[in-house]
């Protein structure tokens, strides 16, 4: 059995949890902030868990997280 490739892009972008969940960062903070409310831009800041429905695919591009 050949080794599978990790996706080197979503290896940079998901940490597996304690509990085995994949964390994640929370996407519109990088540019054009000036319309956004502070508001808005400081609850981007936190983490967030990716969906139960991405978990299969999220699996097979990520075989050794």
């Amino acid at each position: 059995m050949p080794k599978v490739k990790t996706s080197r892009a979503a290896a940079k972008r998901f940490k597996k949890t304690g509990t085995g969940q994949l964390k994640r960062m929370k996407a519109y903070k990088s540019h054009i902030l000036t319309k956004k409310s502070a508001k808005r831009k400081r609850n981007l800041r936190h983490a967030a868990m990716t969906d139960s429905t991405n978990a299969k695919v999220m699996k097979k591009i990520l075989p050794y997280l």
